[in-house]
């Protein structure tokens, strides 16, 4: 399979390697403003660009019917936009806030313990906390946004809040802080206990073996889907 690396930076190069341990070929590179390769010839495009960047790359590829897999955040007040442009032309669109496989499981572990807590939230009250290394750029991560919507589904808060101390709203802290690759811990924490979930990236490799297998299953595909209908887990 012929792969388009939109964005080359640790995410792009660390999908390279396990893209080309997996017999695949790189065969358009764009790394800021340069560009190396040929777009046209991708089977299936890559999105990791800075989150300012994100919609234009993905329209660029749309716009030669290449199907995008995009795990940029930062961008998502786009996301119909893209979603409408997508549709506009025929192509396919993958989103996920983490390709991570383990991510993805421990999504649906916070759904299943919110749902689970929901009666019994007047006694834990729950909190999110997600630490990154020092060149992610937005706060709130997209995966620790992606928690809180699960667990807002199932809770009786109606919100979150990003370093807040509100009775009534979720709260995120988020730490960056040496070369971490990604942790994040759900919470919930009463007057004489607490319960937590976590997960903890030991390296990037997750991430860019997760977004390899997802355009290996959207190369091809015309719409718009997640990380649920490439694990099956929806």
């Amino acid at each position: 399979m012929n792969i388009a690396l939109l964005g080359y930076g640790r995410m792009g190069k660390a999908i390279e390697k396990i893209a080309k341990q997996r017999a695949h070929t790189i065969v358009y590179k764009l790394d800021q403003e340069d560009t190396h390769g040929e777009l046209s010839l991708a089977d299936v495009a890559i999105n990791f660009s800075v989150p300012q960047a994100a919609v234009d790359n993905i329209k660029t590829a749309l716009d030669q019917k290449i199907p995008v897999v995009c795990g940029t955040t930062g961008w998502l007040d786009h996301y119909q936009e893209v979603i409408d442009y997508c549709t506009l032309q025929q192509s396919g669109f993958l989103y996920a806030s983490n390709f991570s496989i383990g991510v993805n499981l421990f999504f649906k572990l916070n759904a299943l313990a919110a749902k689970l807590m929901k009666s019994h939230q007047e006694k834990y009250f729950p909190f999110i906390k997600e630490i990154h290394h020092i060149h992610k750029l937005d706060a709130p991560s997209g995966t620790a946004l992606s928690l809180a919507e699960g667990l807002l589904k199932e809770s009786n808060l109606t919100e979150w809040e990003l370093e807040g101390k509100t009775k009534n709203k979720l709260n995120i802290k988020s730490i960056r802080e040496g070369e971490i690759p990604g942790t994040h811990t759900v919470k919930y924490t009463s007057a004489v206990d607490q319960i937590s979930l976590k997960h903890e990236a030991l390296s990037r490799d997750g991430f860019a073996l997760g977004a390899v297998i997802a355009s290996e299953w959207l190369a091809g595909k015309q719409g718009i889907f997640s990380m649920d209908d490439v694990l099956n887990i929806s």
